[in-house]
């Protein structure tokens, strides 16, 4: 297989230049369009005249061609590639121990992880160079990636000195692509994995792919649905999955799979998935060997179990912890990782869904075995546009835990809104947990260092899909993108990512990054404001979370109702997690629990996740909480006709075919967002029985047409076809 994966290196460049236009978004942040100042162009070519790349390894070709293509686009430039002579004016790129001896005094790879990296402006001899080294392949492969950022963003190459490695061990997509090509809460086409045509066809996009992850430092991808199929742990379909994972290696890209729990019953043959069961543990046993034995790196399982109707070890009356040490055992001798989801909620718990998954795994701590991780959602409830953070996260001192934030946009408007979502994985990440004192952040908890764990792991579900700019809307490639950059560093901040975004994907004009960039961190609290405001959240419509649907009540469970979260009655509104209530709160730190206990001090963006107001509770604005809930809903729109001037001013900075499709989009969300205004406070009003403030724009129907709305083929779900 290695002749084949070296040919589609040969020839995917060429398509990726050529395929594709500059303006429909297919190369994502990689465009390497030719610098515009040819001032900076020529010094640039000046001061990289040559390149010194020392291995032959896959990765090493790879880092190859991506310099042809990088130099190529970005200097217009012929690339040069020859040994090192000692005439200056040239990028060394090689692993230290491939250093040329003269450059090993200058350059340390002292404190390095093998995917760290160094790049540095070298003088010798009074000589120029700019040097790219690391430890290891990946690392080197990492380097260069960034590297060439630093010309996409016309860095100055004097005196650069960057000393990177990943803050997070496992940094991985997930994707929730079903075997038939649909993608569950999936907005921009179908699954980019083609079953049908693997392993004979490697599509152009697995490579690209490949690259583009690569490039943010992700260095994993779960290739199948939570809600998991058996048959991709047969052997017809691990053939195309080692084709995959053959294109990923030279990236640095692991592949795992998720595994359904009964998979010994529907493809093994046995009668019971019991995980105690000797033959249970010996079939798992010997489908891992199995996989090794043609994915010698493959990355492991991700388990979703006993969570909205999969199957799992309760069903047997054992537990989260017997089932997934069951896989880890069968995992452990071949280096492989357990990615146990705690995600977990069931309709015998009357109290409050926010509390089931932490009652079930916080008395578990401690006792999983190494190499299982517990992916834990950003909060407590499912991805709402604004959660507090999850109360596990610094509860489990000796278990590592890995964040799971949702890339894609099932509750923040689809692939029709444009909302930046590293600001929301930022907050959530510069949350301080207090469960050893101010300052325990859960970037600390994320990265390991709270509590000094040997594991550490950050996943997003993925927003890819078939649509030609790979993400439906283009700026959602700005969220797969902050997802790799925190996932790399949860210490970066959204406004340095978006910054570097914009200009590596549309240019570096000024005055156009300066103000999209500002547009872009506000759009997250503007879907906030105009979906789900004042700490109200879950009321969207019911299966397909398309659009408002606070009056839903009528499932077969309490928690899927969006009643269920909102409680709207004559007295007020809001979930009361206080200890008067579900007591929720009880699960965070005491100084964590105090402050969101304390009207004073809660603050408001959480208002009515914690507490059940009455309609005419006084804000710290002197408004009603009735007038407030207006109010937001108000400013929401108004935001996002703020996005559309803003947008409007920057078509002289932006290709024509991309500015016209974010206009359209962003005229589609200023129609739903006012939707959503619309139909939410009409719904409340039937209970707060109060006039709407003045400064709100009164709503264009009834609520009885609000509710008539129908939306059986609303994308991100399974198709039914009859």
């Amino acid at each position: 297989m290695k002749l084949k994966v070296r040919y589609f290196f040969g020839i995917f460049f060429l398509v990726s230049a050529t395929s594709f236009s500059m303006s429909n978004g297919y190369e994502l942040w990689l465009n390497y369009n030719k610098i515009a100042d040819e001032d900076l162009r020529n010094e640039y070519r000046s001061n990289l005249q040559t390149i010194y790349l020392e291995g032959d390894s896959d990765t090493h070709l790879a880092i190859k061609k991506e310099l042809q293509m990088g130099f190529g686009g970005l200097l217009d430039t012929e690339v040069i590639f020859q040994k090192y002579n000692g005439t200056g004016n040239a990028l060394i790129v090689a692993k230290y121990d491939d250093l040329p001896q003269d450059f090993k005094t200058i350059v340390t790879a002292e404190g390095l992880t093998e995917e760290g990296y160094v790049i540095k402006t070298a003088q010798l001899k009074d000589k120029s160079y700019v040097v790219v080294s690391s430890k290891g392949d990946i690392g080197l492969l990492y380097g260069t990636f960034h590297f060439l950022r630093l010309l996409q963003t016309h860095t100055p190459l004097t005196d650069i000195d960057i000393m990177e490695m990943p803050k997070v061990d496992i940094r991985v997509l997930n994707h929730w692509d079903n075997m038939d090509r649909s993608v569950e809460r999936g907005y921009a086409g179908f699954s980019i994995w083609n079953w049908h045509t693997l392993p004979g066809y490697i599509d152009q996009r697995y490579i690209d792919y490949a690259r583009a992850n690569a490039s943010v430092g992700i260095n994993g991808t779960v290739l199948t649905n939570v809600n998991a199929n058996a048959l991709i742990l047969t052997p017809h379909y691990l053939e195309k999955v080692k084709a995959l994972a053959e294109v990923f290696r030279p990236y640095g890209i692991k592949v795992y799979l998720t595994a359904r729990f009964s998979a010994p019953i529907e493809i093994g043959g046995l009668e019971t998935a019991d995980p105690l069961d000797p033959n249970v543990i010996q079939w798992w046993k010997d489908k891992t060997k199995e996989i090794y034995t043609m994915i010698p790196d493959f990355g492991g399982f991700l388990v979703k179990a006993n969570s909205e109707g999969q199957p799992g070890p309760q069903n047997y009356g054992r537990s989260h912890l017997d089932g997934a040490n069951l896989m880890a055992d069968a995992l452990e001798p071949y280096g492989g990782l357990v990615i146990w989801r705690a995600f977990v909620y069931s309709e015998h718990d009357p109290t409050d869904r926010a509390k089931q998954a932490y009652s079930e795994f916080i008395p578990e701590d401690g006792k999983f075995k190494d190499n299982v991780l517990l992916q834990v959602k950003n909060g407590a409830i499912d991805f709402q546009p604004r959660e507090p953070f999850h109360p596990m996260f610094g509860a489990m001192p000796n278990t590592p835990l890995m964040m799971e934030f949702q890339i894609t946009k099932e509750y923040l408007g689809f692939a029709t809104h444009l909302v930046f979502l590293p600001k929301l994985f930022e907050e959530v990440l510069k949350s301080d947990t207090y469960r050893k004192g101010k300052g325990s952040l859960v970037a600390k908890v994320i990265d390991g260092s709270l509590d000094n764990k040997k594991l550490s792991g950050m996943a997003g579900v993925s927003n890819v899909g078939t649509d030609i700019n790979w993400t439906g809307h283009p700026f959602g490639q700005a969220d797969w993108y902050g997802f790799g950059r925190l996932a790399w560093d949860p210490y970066m901040d959204s406004e340095t990512i978006a910054d570097e975004w914009l200009r590596v994907t549309f240019g570096n004009n000024d005055k156009f990054v300066e103000l999209v960039k500002q547009m872009m961190i506000e759009s997250r609290e503007a879907v906030v404001n105009y979906m789900n405001p004042l700490g109200l959240h879950h009321i969207f419509d019911t299966g397909h979370h398309y659009g408002p649907g606070p009056w839903v009540g009528n499932l077969s469970r309490p928690e899927w109702n969006p009643v269920y979260y909102h409680k709207a009655d004559d007295d007020g509104v809001g979930f009361n997690r206080t200890k008067t209530g579900s007591d929720a709160l009880s699960q965070y730190a005491p100084e964590v629990e105090k402050m969101f206990t304390d009207l004073e001090t809660c603050p408001e963006e959480y208002l009515l996740w914690f507490h059940h107001l009455p309609w005419d509770y006084t804000l710290k604005n002197g408004r009603t909480l009735w007038d407030g809930l207006g109010l937001k809903y108000q400013e929401g729109v108004d935001q996002v006709r703020d996005m559309i001037k803003t947008w409007k001013a920057m078509e002289p900075y932006v290709d024509k075919d991309r500015h016209h499709q974010v206009s359209m989009l962003l005229n589609i969300q200023l129609k739903e967002a006012i939707w959503w205004k619309d139909a939410c406070m009409s719904y409340f009003q039937t209970f707060s029985k109060m006039d709407f403030p003045k400064e709100m724009e009164a709503p264009e129907h009834t609520l009885e047409y609000y509710k008539s709305l129908k939306f059986p083929y609303a994308p991100g779900i399974r198709p039914r076809w009859n």
